[in-house]
């Protein structure tokens, strides 16, 4: 039973890849299959965050406004400068701004986390 398991997924991919590579516009298929891909990822990675927002609720309301909104304000950069990385690793100015900012992103969860844990 594995055996024709392996071999259907085996063909679907086969017949992505003559698709991309035969067919007229291929690379255009192929960008819009990735870009659906890439959206139910991320719905998928939004459906997580509601539930650990949701199972978290109590602990995160502990830690009073500024800690949670430093929290959510480095989590919002992380997610900012992960995206434009790729652009700000242009230049050099730009890649040391990225570490700077990424160093600060670790700094501040570090912080919030330990505060977290004081009694």
């Amino acid at each position: 039973m594995d055996r024709m398991k392996i071999a259907r997924n085996v063909a679907i991919v086969a017949v992505i890849a003559a698709a991309v590579d035969f067919l007229p516009e291929g690379g255009r298929t192929a960008g819009t299959f990735e870009s659906a891909l890439l959206v139910a990822f991320a719905a998928g990675l939004v459906y997580v965050a509601v539930r650990l927002y949701r199972e978290y609720r109590v602990s995160l309301h502990s830690l009073g406004d500024q800690r949670r909104g430093l929290l959510y304000g480095a989590l919002a950069v992380a997610v900012v400068s992960i995206t434009a990385r790729p652009r700000m690793w242009q230049t050099g100015f730009g890649e040391l701004a990225w570490f700077v900012l990424i160093g600060l992103v670790v700094y501040t969860l570090v912080t919030v986390y330990r505060y977290s844990r004081t009694y």
